[in-house]
Parts: C-alpha cells; structure tokens; sequence
C-alpha cells in the first residue's frame, strides 16, 4: 500500500515538476514583456513631462517678468513690453493684463470688447492659476489653456504640453496631478485616462481591452501612456525564446530528482527494515550550554546510521521515511538503548546531566514510549528527571492525547519540551493547553539575528512568548558569538550549535562534558 502510495505520488509531482516551470516560463515571459513596454512607456512619459515642465516654466518666468514691469498698465510703453514678452517666450501665444475681473489690453493692444476673466480653474504649488479649457476669440475658438499670475495671463496652446515624437499607436496625456488633463496625442479614450489618473482598480497593468499603459508622476504633473497590445507580441516571443528553454531545463531536472528520489525511497524502506534488525543505529550527542555561565548541562540525542559498508545515510533522509511507515517507533526504543549504554555512568554520577530524547508525532499522541523509557530505566540508577523529552510540534496536532502524554511523562519525572517551535503547526492557544517545561526555538530564526530578514523581530517574540508561559528556552543552531550573546542578554537559559560543539560520539561528549561540566555546589557545614 505504501509503495503503491508513492508511485502515485512521485507520477503527480512529476506531473506538477513538467507543468509548473513551463507554466512560470510562460508567466515571467508575459511578465517580463508587460514590465518591458512599461519601462519604455514610462521613458517616453519622463519626455512628455520634461516637455511640459519647461512649458509651464517658461510661461511663468514670462508671468513674473510681466507683474515686473514698472509701467503703467496698457501704456503703448507698457503694451510693447507684452509684446516682446510673448514674441520671446515660444511657451506662450499672447499675454493679456487683467483688472477688475475684465481684460484691458493683450500684446497686441488695446481690448475694446468688455472680456470677462474668471478665477482661474486650478492654483498650482508655484502661486499660478491655470484654466484648462479656455476658447479665446484671438485663438479662432481653438482650445487653450491659460496661466494666470496677479493682474497677468498668458495663453498657451495645448499641443506644447505634448510635443513629443512618439509612434502614431502610442496615446498619451498629460495631465496637472490627477485633476484636469492638459493636453493628449492621438486620441485616447478620456474615460480610460481619468480612471488612469484616479489610479482605479480598472487602471491596471492592462486593461480591459488588452492596451498596456504606465503612468508617471512627477513635480505635479501626470503623464499617461497607452499602446495596443499588439506592440508587445515581438517583445514577448523574444522573452519566451529565453526563458522556455530554461523551464524545460528546470523540468528535466525536477522529473528527474522525483525518479530518483522515488526509487530512493523505495529501496530505502526496505532497507530500514534490515538496518533496524541488525540494529544498525548509533547515536551522537548535540552538547547544550548554558548561556550564562558556558558550562554544558546536558545534550540531545541525535540518530545516526551506518550502512555495513560504512556509508552514512543523513537523518533528514530516513528519518521522514520511518515516520510515514512506523518504522520510527524501533528507531526511537533502540536510541534509548543507545543512551543508556553510551551514558549511564555518566549520568549515574552526576544527576545534573540531562540527555534529550527525540520523539516521533505517534509517540506523542498514544505514550507507547513512556513504557517503553521506563522498561529501559529500570535497575540503571538513572532518574527519570535525567531523560528529556522532545517532540515537534506535529506531535501536538491532538492536543488532548498530546496533554494526556506529557502529564503523564512528567508525573514520572520527565521534563517535556516543544522541539522546533515556529516551523509547524502550534498556536499559541494550543502552547497555553500543554504543561510543557521548555521551548527550543529553530535555527532558522536564530539564523536571523543580526540580519535584516523578514523573520528576524519573531526571535524576541518567541522568547517573550515563552517567558510568560514560564516555560526554559532553548536555541538551536548557534553558529557566532554575536547570537550567543543576543540570546543571553535576553535570558535564554540554554544554547546548542557548532559555536560550542557538533554532534559528538559518546566517548568525546563524555571527554568535551568533563571540560565544561558545571562546577560542584559547596555543601553547607
């Protein structure tokens, strides 16, 4: 049944393997194409806004040059200085002198017709007003947009806010923030540029009817961009040319590990059965320190296998598989074998010495192991205080036979801890319902002290977490002082990794303890 389990399954991963890297391939190439038209949209926007900036700049140096003047107002002195304000300024087509909400005079003279000037539509950040849509007589009608200082206007012809060479299918606008637009090229659709400058959900990457656009702000001024989706076909097949050939690579290599993983596990099944009749488990010794003082306080019990031919297989190799199959519970009795027969000296004459037994999630929730542990135990001198008991948090998916079993494991004496914490499946609430002793807290947040990962604020967490649970802490896979010396200072009792020690068989354990075992307690007189 189980071999049958993981052909199925190594053929549907397999399936997955195939279709998921063409399937990115496919994505990241629209992706990359999309992102592509976009930067050159966003190129050609930078222009139109380039354009417009110096429009509106050289309209508004013309605006103060005028207010400048020390003349009087419509003065033949005065109305040739309008004049050679608007002959010199290419942003500008007349500029006129407002008085009284009525215009008296532009540069080209005197204005005999009673022209009303209204407040201006829109103020900009510099102090100008500026009318969007403005239809003087001297334009002929044709739309303008005004700009307006003090007693001084100027008209502006629209197409110098979009005076840039683009290809005739690409549409653009160009617009003060989001209010009014100020001019356009080629005729977009104006709904589709208002929901562009209000930045709607209809405004994304691409729109409804397949155009790709960007949008640009900058200094006050928007520019929006718009091309069919046509122009992105040569870009994307272009993009597809490169990344296909790497997501077929990719699935090659995927079918190709699940094959050989497959046929790993296969075999590898039946050779735990073999290796677990000839016994062919040892186990070495994960020293754990404490962090205050430095001395070692006990270790964990960590699984090892030799092949009779001397190979070694990685625990992270088998160990899964003998969880799937139950073959972890022999596992599990034979290391408690190990430890006894490896340490009992060693924790008969020193009651302070702990060893941390792994426990599988069936162990757990049913407490066969408790039996079994006290079977062992019996007639060795060691004390039942002396054996911890790990287990990750799958073991404590059944909180009510996780509770039953670790009241019971510690109404014999064992201390019980959470193995792993932050990697599973435990909540905190599910933590509150456990009489547990102590957490260990993963390397892969110890991996990121210091640094600026993403997980790097959940450490002080766990630990706050498990100071009010008044729980011992214990952090895994300390590899540099710095994260010794973050831990301590935050009052984590006991540390593992390489910075003090690897895995160690039994006889350099025993020889790295007497170094750093703790020093004797003076008796009192």
């Amino acid at each position: 049944m189980r071999r049958k389990r993981i052909i199925v399954t190594s053929v549907l991963v397999a399936v997955i393997g195939v279709a998921a890297p063409l399937s990115l391939a496919f994505y990241l190439s629209s992706v990359r194409a999309v992102q592509g038209e976009q930067d050159r949209l966003r190129l050609l926007a930078g222009y139109a806004l380039e354009r417009a900036h110096r429009s509106i700049a050289s309209a508004s140096a013309a605006l103060r040059s005028a207010d400048a003047l020390d003349l009087v107002p419509c003065s033949e002195a005065h109305i040739q200085q309008l004049r050679r304000i608007t002959i010199t300024t290419r942003s500008i087509d007349d500029i006129g002198y407002v008085e009284n909400g009525l215009l008296k005079c532009t540069s080209t003279g005197i204005e005999e017709a009673r022209i009303t000037v209204t407040p201006p539509d829109f103020m900009l950040d510099n102090g100008m007003g500026l009318d969007f849509n403005l239809r003087p007589v001297v334009s002929g009608g044709k739309r303008m947009v005004g700009l307006t200082y003090r007693a001084y206007k100027v008209l502006i012809d629209p197409v110098r806010f979009s005076d840039v060479i683009v290809d005739s299918d690409i549409q653009m606008a160009v617009a003060i923030g989001k209010e009014g637009v100020l001019d356009t090229l080629h005729h977009p659709d104006p709904a589709q540029v208002q929901a562009l400058l209000a930045g709607t959900p209809t405004a994304g990457d691409i729109a409804h009817d397949g155009s790709i656009h960007a949008t640009l702000y900058r200094d006050g001024l928007t520019a929006v961009m718009i091309e069919p989706r046509s122009k992105l076909n040569d870009r994307l097949r272009r993009e597809q040319l490169l990344l296909l050939p790497m997501g077929l690579l990719m699935a090659a290599f995927i079918v190709g590990i699940v094959v050989w993983l497959s046929r790993r596990r296969l075999s590898l099944m039946g050779e735990l059965r073999i290796a677990i009749d000839r016994r062919e488990f040892f186990v070495h010794y994960q020293p754990i320190i404490a962090l205050d003082t430095g001395a070692c306080v006990g270790a964990e019990a960590l699984i090892r296998w030799r092949r009779p031919d001397g190979s070694m297989i990685r625990p992270d190799l088998f160990i899964p598989v003998a969880e799937e199959s139950d073959l972890i519970l022999p596992i599990t009795d034979q290391v408690i074998d190990c430890v006894i027969a490896d340490l009992r000296a060693a924790l008969v004459a020193d009651r302070e010495l702990h060893i941390a037994i792994n426990l599988c999630a069936s162990d757990i929730e049913t407490g066969r192991v408790l039996d079994v542990l006290e079977r062992a135990l019996a007639g060795t001198g060691i004390e039942a205080q002396q054996i911890w008991l790990e287990a990750t948090e799958r073991g404590f998916i059944n909180v009510e036979a996780a509770r039953a079993t670790i009241e019971k494991a510690r109404a014999r004496g064992h201390a019980v801890a959470i193995d792993d914490f932050g990697t599973g499946y435990s909540s905190l609430s599910s933590l509150q319902n456990l009489p547990l002793d102590a957490l260990k807290i993963d390397k892969s947040f110890v991996d990121t002290i210091g640094t600026d990962a993403a997980t790097s604020s959940v450490t002080p967490h766990i630990i706050a977490m498990a100071r009010s649970l008044k729980m011992l802490i214990v952090a895994e896979g300390i590899e540099t002082q710095a994260q010794a010396d973050y831990l301590a200072e935050r009052q984590v009792e006991f540390g593992q990794g390489w910075l003090f020690a690897k895995a160690l068989p039994a006889a350099e354990f025993l020889a790295f303890y007497e170094t750093r075992r703790p020093p004797l307690t003076p008796s009192t007189p």
